[in-house]
């Protein structure tokens, strides 16, 4: 066991050494950098479409897609209007990792881009673990999932900065609380934000769209 432990401590701490590197190359460059986290089927592409579409002319994006075995949220993104789009294909492993978005934005012409987003694998369990030099965490959970979800998965509600319930539009198809949701995850996280969404009909998204041009502002401004 302690084997074990001595060997997780040790690939942590060279993630965070690149999560490190990541952080400052994006910081010098003012760019802000969301890691969306959330479990399969909740809508982070679907998010990602959603804004591309609404502020792709107002403000430059940088996207890294992360999948298990395909391309095809990259593919989506790039049809979305997305110009800079890397994938990033794990092979079966549950979570990007700081070396493989180091990788990926190699990749990238980061000239005046404003937000990099890291669409992460679906799970919220180990990415939670692993910083990817990331500004902030936003979870994304939807109103098909169950509304205990903060209290299933407190790890990442802690680590996150944003919560975005998607799927509003569903409501009363299912035992789904909202307010219960929120308490939930406030319990765990009381700094959250929070918004309520459907990337489907639009309801709630321009509130998302403008705490992302704030947090650019802010950024420009060295203020985060």
């Amino acid at each position: 066991m302690s084997e074990k432990v001595s060997v997780e401590k040790k690939v942590l701490s060279e993630n965070d050494r690149i999560a490190a590197q990541i952080r400052e190359k994006l910081g010098a460059k003012r760019i802000v950098a969301l890691n969306l986290v959330s479990s399969p089927g909740s809508g982070k592409t679907s998010l990602l479409e959603r804004t591309l579409d609404a502020l792709n002319g107002d403000i430059k994006m940088a996207l890294v897609a992360g999948d298990v075995q395909t391309e095809n949220d990259a593919k989506r993104l790039i049809r979305a209007g997305g110009m800079l789009v890397r994938p990033i294909v794990t092979g079966g492993a549950c979570h990007l990792d700081a070396s493989m978005v180091s990788n990926a934005l190699n990749q990238l012409d980061l000239t005046d881009v404003d937000v990099l987003f890291i669409e992460n694998v679906g799970n919220l369990v180990c990415p939670s673990s692993y910083d990817l030099g990331e500004d902030m965490k936003v979870v994304v959970i939807s109103t098909t999932e169950g509304d205990d979800k903060p209290l299933k998965y407190p790890s990442m509600f802690r680590r996150s900065s944003a919560m975005v319930i998607n799927k509003v539009d569903l409501l009363g198809l299912s035992d789904f609380d909202v307010s219960k949701v929120k308490d939930n995850a406030l319990g765990i996280n009381g700094g959250l934000r929070i918004f309520e969404v459907s990337c489907r009909t639009g309801a709630g998204l321009n509130d998302w769209y403008t705490w992302l041009r704030e947090l650019i502002i802010r950024k420009k401004r060295n203020e985060t």
